[in-house]
């Protein structure tokens, strides 16, 4: 198993997080709102992580349904490839692909640095110089608008130097009504001191679908408690008489993957020439000798003719529509072989059983990998559809409302803001 120890520290690293758990809220001192954000109108960002895009009708949550009614729903929210947890949440928040800001996984290979990301390193989390772009609480915060997050990937981290006014360390132990009271009490703070930003993380419906599949019972009571505690926030929210608006999104969907039949890491790789990271439905093969152009070529061709269940890029030649190839990897991290499997099957290198439900898959070829939108409050059209359309969309929509410029480069645009604002 030594070919697969690049993340075998994981585990450890987990366990000595959480056995050191901070739930204190930190503050930034010195910060205040402008006069001019003062008039600003609010934004609560809720994600419901692996919320997949039907689970609101498959499962009868009424309240989502009544609230979405009130304003947007659309029809899915697709997410970028990959389709997992921390590089769409960061995305939404950026408005940039994967490739592009920097999170290309919940964990990879970074061969410039000759280090690896892991989702369950706090050192990692909380280290600002993996996150690229411009996330929204930073846009805030850099034009006087005080933000607050009660979880969001990135938000632990000093990106740009900055982090939100108010945010906690990422931890499952606060109570939600705790959560929410902190929400109103936020709101509630004297104009000056008070966010117009508020981002809001929920884990347990994806917990579910991976460990029980989506279509089992506790998946549904998963979702069934979400859609109380939303109708809980929504309403301890209103006793505020703030003008607010709600935005409702999951990271990506939920599938039922083939557990009996799992890929193992082809013959073709020689673990002595490649650094294999990752797993999956995503393996990336990095070169130790990027220089060797040949023996990237011969291993890409040796496993092109051999591969079953599964598709094999070079960083070079992955579809254009992923943008994950070589165009859009900024910080090249990009592995210089990908291995893709083919749904419903992943590659799995552990003797334990995979669990039942995962993501990851392309969303253009998977459609259990689509993610939720909903909308609501007073800066939104009343009671519309809308189609699918990218997460990188979210971000314009967000800065529009807000009134928050920007001139970086992002990947998203104005069009689904135009179509979903008053």
């Amino acid at each position: 198993m030594k070919r697969f120890l690049i993340f075998l520290s994981v585990c450890m690293l987990s366990s000595a997080a959480f056995a050191q758990v901070d739930t204190t809220q930190k503050v930034v001192p010195g910060r205040r709102n402008s006069p001019e954000q003062e008039q600003k109108p609010y934004v609560i960002l809720i994600s419901a992580d692996g919320f997949r895009y039907d689970y609101a009708d498959k499962y009868q949550a009424r309240n989502l349904q009544a609230l979405r009614a009130q304003g947007v729903n659309a029809a899915s929210m697709i997410p970028a490839f990959p389709s997992k947890t921390f590089p769409n949440h960061y995305s939404i928040v950026t408005g940039m692909y994967p490739a592009t800001h920097g999170l290309i996984n919940n964990y990879f290979y970074d061969p410039q640095r000759k280090e690896a990301y892991s989702m369950a390193d706090r050192n990692k989390v909380e280290d600002g110089s993996w996150y690229g772009g411009v996330p929204l609480w930073v846009l805030a915060e850099q034009q006087q608008m005080l933000s607050a997050s009660f979880y969001w990937v990135g938000s632990e981290a000093p990106v740009k130097g900055i982090r939100p006014t108010y945010y906690y360390q990422y931890n499952e132990l606060i109570p939600f009504e705790a959560r929410i009271q902190t929400v109103v009490d936020w709101l509630n703070l004297p104009e000056e001191k008070r966010p117009h930003l508020i981002t809001f993380y929920m884990s347990e419906v994806d917990h579910a679908g991976h460990r029980f599949g989506p279509d089992a019972s506790e998946t549904e009571k998963a979702v069934q408690e979400l859609d109380e505690q939303v109708k809980q926030l929504t309403d301890a929210v209103a006793t505020t008489g703030l003008p607010v608006n709600f935005i409702f999104v999951s990271d990506h969907g939920m599938t039922k993957i083939d557990t009996d039949n799992t890929l193992d890491l082809p013959a073709a790789v020689d673990t002595a020439k490649f650094m294999v990271s990752g797993g999956g439905m995503v393996v990336e093969l990095h070169a130790k000798d990027k220089s060797n152009k040949k023996e990237i070529s011969a291993t890409y061709k040796q496993l092109k003719k051999k591969a079953n269940n599964y598709k094999v890029y070079t960083r070079d030649n992955l579809p254009k529509y992923l943008h994950y190839g070589t165009k859009d990897d900024v910080y090249k991290r990009i592995g210089d072989i990908m291995l893709l499997s083919d749904w419903p099957t992943v590659f799995h290198f552990s003797d334990r059983k995979p669990s039942p439900g995962t993501h990851g898959y392309d969303p253009y070829q998977v459609k259990d990998m689509h993610a939720t939108f909903y909308a609501w409050g007073p800066a939104f059209k009343k009671g519309i559809v809308v189609p699918s359309f990218k997460n990188i969309q979210v971000y314009p929509l967000v800065t529009e409302i807000l009134g928050l410029p920007f001139t970086h480069e992002i990947d998203g645009d104005k069009t689904l803001a135009k179509e979903v604002l008053q």
